[in-house]
């Protein structure tokens, strides 16, 4: 994968750093911070220039960003509602109004998650789901994604620029950073589960009990 990176940004420059960033926005396994350091390197031996892989690699980010935002408001909170309240609803044990919570939750704090969710690996790439779900106004979405991947993205370049050929310790450090933030994550979604389906279970009990 780093192979194919550092020869498609040999080959196109700019545009293979545009493409590319794009690409890591819709599909987050592809690894921004190889593109990026490596995007910083170039800047050091060859026509590349800081500002101009900075001024790239972030349109291509909100590019990327703005396919999965459309991705969110096509499915639309109506359409998860329904399926929450169907037969695949029914087995996961999800209901509308989980949807309307989480709905009500991202309306409250959804333009600070955007901003925030840049700095975090593969969360990055999909807060712009939910984004569009809830129909948040196109131009914070895109605000908070500017400001969020201008700062990710200077910083990882400007790194690069600065190691030189040392380029791939960021990469290894932001690997390390990737992997514990991951099994946070993932810990942190079980622990939720336990708890939701602990609730929905008392609550079937109490209504049992009322009904009785």
């Amino acid at each position: 994968m780093q192979d194919i990176i550092i020869e498609i940004m040999n080959q196109f420059g700019y545009f293979g750093i545009m493409f590319l960033i794009a690409i890591e926005n819709i599909f987050p396994p592809i690894p921004s911070e190889v593109i990026l350091t490596f995007g910083g390197f170039m800047t050091t031996f060859s026509e590349l220039s800081v500002i101009g892989v900075i001024v790239f690699s972030t349109i291509g980010a909100l590019i990327g960003a703005m396919i999965l935002y459309l991705v969110g408001r096509i499915l639309k909170k109506e359409r998860l509602m329904r399926l929450a309240d169907g037969k695949l609803g029914k087995r996961l044990r999800f209901k509308s109004e989980d949807i309307e919570k989480a709905d009500k939750w991202f309306s409250e704090k959804g333009t600070k998650t955007v901003f925030f969710c840049r700095f975090i690996p593969i969360i990055r790439s999909l807060i712009s789901i939910p984004a569009g779900i809830n129909g948040m106004k196109i131009s914070l979405f895109l605000f908070y994604t500017l400001l969020g991947t201008l700062i990710w993205n200077t910083v990882l370049t400007v790194l690069g620029t600065i190691l030189g050929e040392n380029w791939t310790k960021v990469v290894s450090v932001i690997d390390i950073y990737g992997n514990i933030t991951l099994i946070i994550i993932i810990i942190a979604v079980i622990v939720l589960a336990i708890l939701y389906y602990k609730f929905r279970i008392k609550k079937n009990k109490n209504k049992k009990k009322s009904n009785n």
